[in-house]
């Protein structure tokens, strides 16, 4: 009893530890949103002497906030609209069908999970100019929605091979044809993993900065992200509406995985296990 209750009293302290380490930059990051340059570098640790909350006002206007906002969300629903929907039908026909071809398709969408991002960041640019989609909301989330879709199919095959093919035959003996079968009968059943590719998704579309980088050229169209690193300047640097951009970024995601975050461990569990 006493070797566990050590053990115990050792794995609790290092979670504290890590848990102090990990929130230590939001620290950071929202009491230094509230102080003044001069204020913020005399000391980046400690409280702010007067709370400067005009510091949000400048960032949300500076950043336009509503703009902003408007296209890093119309490109998060397009994109996790897109991805879930044609990797719920790829994993579940793979799943559900048997033979060489189907296990070869499935493993090459598991390896293309491997492949850096960086290493196909210029064909993807010179492709999305050809194509004449760069620099649009919609055209960026076209190229999320193939570079989602992996890890997508991934879990949505394992966790339909929790799913009784029972429930598909009776469906095709009342006479529904596949695609009946596959968005009223299987499609509410993956319930629990749409939602974790969801969260998951959104937290990767939502915080991006590379691809938008890559593939965005007016300002206009700019995500949160971009919109924040204009006010990085090559001579001044104003960390003040820096960190609160930051922190107005940061909220709509701190809720949306605060609210759903049991789904997440859940349903990676659950498609990653049985696949």
């Amino acid at each position: 009893m006493r070797k566990r209750t050590a053990s115990s009293l050792l794995i609790t302290l290092l979670l504290i530890v890590g848990a102090v380490i990990a929130c230590f930059p939001i620290y950071m990051a929202v009491i230094n949103s509230f102080k003044n340059q001069g204020e913020m570098f005399i000391s980046f640790i400690a409280l702010p002497t007067t709370m400067h909350w005009e510091n949000y006002g400048d960032a949300f206007a500076k950043i336009n906030l509503l703009g902003s906002t408007l296209n890093s969300a119309t490109i998060s629903v397009i994109g996790i609209a897109g991805i879930i929907l044609t990797a719920s039908m790829a994993g579940y026909k793979l799943s559900r069908t048997r033979g060489r071809l189907s296990g070869a398709i499935f493993f090459l969408f598991v390896a293309s999970m491997l492949v850096p991002f960086h290493s196909i960041m210029i064909p993807l640019t010179r492709m999305a100019k050809a194509m004449y989609v760069q620099g649009t909301t919609y055209g960026l989330a076209l190229i999320y929605i193939g570079l989602g879709v992996n890890m997508a199919i991934f879990l949505y095959h394992g966790f339909v091979k929790s799913i009784p093919r029972e429930l598909e035959e009776s469906a095709q003996i009342d006479g529904c044809s596949e695609f009946q079968t596959f968005f009223r009968i299987i499609f509410p059943l993956l319930l629990p993993i749409t939602v974790t590719i969801a969260i998951l998704d959104f937290l990767w579309i939502w915080n991006d900065f590379l691809l938008p980088l890559l593939m965005l050229t007016d300002v206009n169209t700019y995500t949160l992200i971009l919109s924040t690193n204009m006010l990085f300047g090559e001579y001044n640097k104003e960390w003040p509406l820096i960190l609160s951009s930051l922190v107005l970024t940061a909220i709509p995601v701190v809720i949306i995985y605060g609210f759903f975050q049991k789904f997440i461990m859940e349903g990676i569990a659950e498609g990653a296990v049985k696949g």
